[in-house]
């Protein structure tokens, strides 16, 4: 009896997540080794969430407003909780009167720290919420909002297609490149790729 081995494809094992963050910021990396810990120990959800969180990208942890925080801390139970946000806190000029928040956030623009002390709130980083409540009790874990960049804008089924909503793709550059290629085209040390038309057009446009 003939016994044959099974060929199973092997290129989808890879788990693509991040284990550690890229920035060598070696704040982050402590607060990363803290979370680590507390994680392991204490075996509470909010501590798996932020680690995660802290190992994301930049483009994964988005500012979020000075407005926003309020308009999700005004929900019912939040009251008199710590708003935690792995990210950057924002002002927003628009609002003119701030409630009293106690907010716990990886940095703080200067204005949206002045006016949160100014309205009687505190600001915390992630290592005094870790000494003051290690689990998480007491928190709101809120993000920015991930897709709000204008690239999204231009993600999705092809503009002018039946009720697709994307936006166009800028093509000017291209086309001046395309034109480039074919003036120049003469063959032998003449020739000049599309890249290195580019390079020329952004190199002029710069100049004065």
């Amino acid at each position: 009896m003939l016994m044959f081995g099974i060929d199973i494809r092997h290129n989808k094992d890879r788990k693509v997540h991040r284990k550690e963050p890229k920035s060598q910021d070696i704040y982050l990396r402590l607060l990363v080794k803290l979370y680590r810990f507390l994680a392991r120990r204490s075996n509470a959800p909010f501590n798996k969430v932020v680690l995660r969180r802290l190992f994301m990208s930049r483009t994964n942890r988005p500012p979020i407003a000075i407005s926003r925080l309020i308009r999700k801390m005004k929900l019912a139970g939040r009251e008199n909780k710590t708003a935690v946000v792995v990210g950057t806190i924002t002002d927003d000029v628009r609002i003119q009167t701030l409630p009293k928040l106690k907010i716990c956030a990886l940095r703080f623009t200067d204005g949206a720290r002045r006016r949160i002390l100014k309205a009687g709130g505190q600001v915390m980083t992630f290592d005094q919420l870790a000494l003051a409540s290690p689990k998480g009790h007491g928190t709101v874990l809120l993000s920015g909002p991930r897709k709000s960049r204008e690239v999204y804008r231009h993600f999705g089924k092809a503009p002018g297609t039946p009720h697709s909503h994307t936006k166009y793709v800028s093509a000017q550059l291209w086309h001046q490149a395309l034109g480039l290629t074919r003036e120049t085209r003469g063959g032998g040390d003449n020739h000049q790729s599309s890249h290195e038309c580019i390079f020329m057009l952004i190199s002029s446009s710069a100049i004065p």
